[in-house]
């Protein structure tokens, strides 16, 4: 070990200067004259360490015992840190240079909330401009309510959606992700395109669907005529007739979602102020559901009577279409119980049915309009394909989700699930 050498060589010395101070007649001196001249020596080593050490740029100096290998092992860990950091920096030059080549804005944000770095794309989008609001609060630049309410709640497990003020209105998709220490990295990709396409489908489809329902009113009409007095036609044209009445009863119904559906998608971010009465909402459905199948009245368990903040008629749309369903897809005389409860701070609107139940594998796609699990199934009951849509979009315009759980032969659970703030 180098510092035991040291010490040996230190005892050394001094036993040397004593010895030759003991030949010239004062051994005491001698020692102590030995030790004066190491002392001074190591003091020259330390100063050269320490000026070296004040400018390390430089070579190390040339130093030699314990202070040789000192410097030495102070040069090696200077060499492994700079070598350390220049790889740190190629990757994070690397990392800058690729969110520079983005087309979407990336923008990384300090703990404090202050910005730190954006790229060209952040600074169009954004209205950001970089180096000049490096330091800034980001939220101070981006003057959209939305935006610094989402960064301040912390919670980035569902992007934003925003739109931003100025000449030229876009619809910007914010995507958060934290990373390093505390440190927040931001993605935002214009969406005005998708917007503007999918607010084109919607009002394509409400059109479409208001225009239909004039011709169909007619050919209703004529068909409600012809069967008024059936008896003077042949048994074919009946028959046939008889069918063509219940595929317009059909397309009927199939308008009527589709403009539902319309409506609720137009209005899903306009306020609402309406304070609905959940249970006395499930308690006119139990009645509308007793006369259609009066053999199997609906069950209600109700252990709150908490209202909500919403609109009445899109909750009644969406609990009804849960009930609806339930029946529809049930065996007769089966139980049906529609439930209203607060769990923590959540409410829960619940419809359990004991049916044939639904395989975990078409959850993900039982919201998506005109997706059936059974064509001929849902052929026979009559249904459009869009009532758990319907169900779905009501749930976001409220703040809320919607829950699936079902097995094969043992029946489903369908949940709405709102916030208790609401």
């Amino acid at each position: 070990m180098a510092w035991i050498t040291a010490v040996f060589r230190l005892v050394g010395f001094v036993a040397l200067g004593a010895i030759v101070g003991w030949y010239f007649g004062d051994a005491q001196l001698g020692a102590l004259l030995t030790a004066f001249a190491v002392l001074v020596f190591w003091s020259l080593q330390v100063w050269r360490l320490q000026e070296w050490l004040q400018d390390s740029t430089q070579a190390p100096p040339d130093l030699h015992g314990i202070w040789g290998e000192i410097i030495a092992r102070i040069y090696k860990s200077q060499r492994d840190a700079n070598a350390h950091q220049e790889r740190l920096q190629s990757t994070v030059d690397y990392l800058l240079g690729s969110f520079a080549a983005m087309r979407d804005g990336v923008v990384i944000v300090e703990d404090s909330g202050r910005l730190r770095w954006c790229n060209d794309a952040a600074q169009g989008l954004l209205g950001l401009r970089y180096p000049d609001d490096t330091g800034q609060p980001v939220s101070n630049i981006v003057r959209v309510p939305e935006f610094a309410e989402y960064l301040g709640a912390g919670e980035f497990s569902e992007p934003l959606v925003f739109e931003t003020a100025g000449t030229f209105t876009l619809h910007l998709q914010l995507v958060v992700t934290r990373f390093a220490e505390g440190d927040t990295l931001l993605f935002v990709r214009d969406i005005s395109d998708r917007v503007r396409i999918e607010q084109m489908r919607r009002e394509f489809v409400g059109n479409v669907s208001h225009e239909l329902r004039t011709p169909l009113t007619v050919i209703t009409g004529y068909l409600d005529t012809f069967l008024a007095d059936p008896g003077n036609m042949p048994a074919p044209y009946v028959t046939a007739l008889k069918q063509m009445a219940g595929q317009a009863d059909r397309m009927e119904n199939l308008l009527k979602d589709l403009l539902w559906l319309s409506r609720i998608e137009s209005t899903e971010r306009a306020e609402k102020e309406e304070q609905v009465d959940i249970a006395a909402l499930l308690d006119e459905l139990q009645d509308e559901v007793t006369y259609m199948y009066p053999d199997n009245p609906l069950q209600l368990e109700i252990s709150c009577r908490d209202k909500i903040q919403g609109d009445y008629q899109e909750l009644y749309s969406a609990a009804s279409n849960l009930v609806l369903n339930a029946f529809k897809y049930s065996p007769d005389h089966t139980p049906i119980v529609a439930s209203w409860e607060q769990s923590g701070t959540e409410f829960r609107l619940a419809v359990q049915d004991r049916g044939v139940g639904i395989d975990p594998s078409h959850f993900s796609r039982l919201t998506e309009r005109f997706y059936r699990v059974d064509d001929s199934r849902s052929s026979q009951t009559g249904g459009t394909g869009l009532g758990l849509a319907i169900v779905k979009h009501v749930a976001a315009a409220h703040g809320g989700h919607l829950e699936i759980n079902s097995k094969l032969g043992e029946g489903s659970t369908f949940t709405l699930v709102f916030p208790a703030d609401i």
